[in-house]
């Protein structure tokens, strides 16, 4: 337990929760806290006079304020505790991340089973409500899944597909910061639950060619990334990639030209599609169509994160060719 909040909160019933109790049970760093306490903006002001830092009302509704470490990468957010702590967890979004630690004992407080979910890397819904009361969480929990390598239970997956259609009400800041975050398997899982078209993306042959955020975005979105409150530097960035188009010949004026188009970016907007893991000719079957079914699967497994190996291409390919020939 922060020896800091021990010395500040000694007196007072709090609990540190959510994101940390979470983060340090997986061995995790810890960046930032979150305290629910009697008087947040009392407690915000004592530790930074304490500690230092500056103190800023995260939330003037919710009556949370937050401290801003002097120099350290650090946040620590005070939030009402309530009708008391039990209260408190039922608002949170998913189990590993309703579990509190009492600042005073270090006592952990886990009605929901989370650290049992920690363990078998499950991301369970506390509510059934979880997505109406924030639909930002539509996008955290398969962030949640990218990050962590974990998977949503069978309710939760449920709920999140019947409640898709609130994945456009969040700010655009917040979800702008949550699609900075995932990975090209986060991408395809997040059109896998729906939610991606409905942010205006799609799924792009390019979207593993470049790890980079930025690149991502843009192949992702294309134009609609501009629904977004994206940076002036990432609108420069989008537009020369979406105009790129590559050198019709090897000569210098044409090269010239395509640079003078792209640059700085000029090798993302060069950026291709991976090489398939097998052609037709390495599968081993006879020629006709079936060979081009084949490897529309492929390509589709491969997009959905499921094959990444030549090895397990061609190990779904028999599969799929002694499918062919018993139909």
């Amino acid at each position: 337990m922060d020896e800091r909040l021990r010395e500040i909160l000694a007196q007072e019933e709090a609990w540190v929760v959510g994101g940390a109790v979470r983060d340090e049970l997986l061995l995790r760093p810890v960046l930032d806290l979150d305290v629910a306490c009697a008087e947040p903006r009392e407690a915000a002001n004592r530790f930074a006079r304490r500690f230092g830092g500056s103190v800023f009302p995260l939330s003037e509704r919710h009556g949370a304020w937050r401290v801003v470490a002097d120099g350290v990468d650090e946040t620590v957010d005070f939030t009402p505790v309530g009708e008391g702590i039990d209260a408190d967890l039922a608002t949170r979004d998913f189990t590993f991340n309703a579990i509190a630690v009492h600042v005073r004992t270090g006592e952990t407080h886990d009605p929901h089973d989370g650290r049992a979910d920690l363990e078998a890397g499950v991301i369970r819904a506390v509510s059934e409500s979880v997505f109406r009361d924030d639909p930002l969480r539509l996008l955290r929990a398969v962030r949640f899944e990218d990050e962590l390598g974990f998977r949503m239970d069978e309710r939760t997956e449920a709920l999140l597909r019947a409640s898709a259609a609130l994945v456009t009400q969040p700010a655009g800041e917040r979800v702008l910061a949550e699609l900075e975050r995932l990975s090209p398997p986060g991408f395809r899982r997040l059109d896998d639950v729906g939610l991606l078209a409905l942010l205006g993306g799609e799924l792009d042959g390019r979207l593993d060619a470049l790890d980079d955020p930025d690149f991502r975005l843009v192949v992702v979105f294309g134009g609609n990334l501009s629904r977004l409150p994206i940076s002036n530097e990432l609108k420069r960035y989008s537009a020369a990639l979406r105009r790129a188009r590559r050198p019709e010949d090897p000569s210098p004026r044409a090269i010239h030209r395509f640079r003078r188009d792209t640059e700085p970016w000029a090798l993302d907007a060069l950026a291709d599609p991976p090489a398939p893991l097998v052609r037709g000719d390495e599968l081993g079957i006879d020629p006709g169509p079936a060979i081009g079914r084949i490897l529309d699967v492929i390509d589709e497994e491969r997009a959905a994160g499921t094959i990444s190996t030549r090895e397990e291409a061609l190990a779904l390919a028999r599969e799929l060719a002694a499918v062919e020939a018993s139909a």
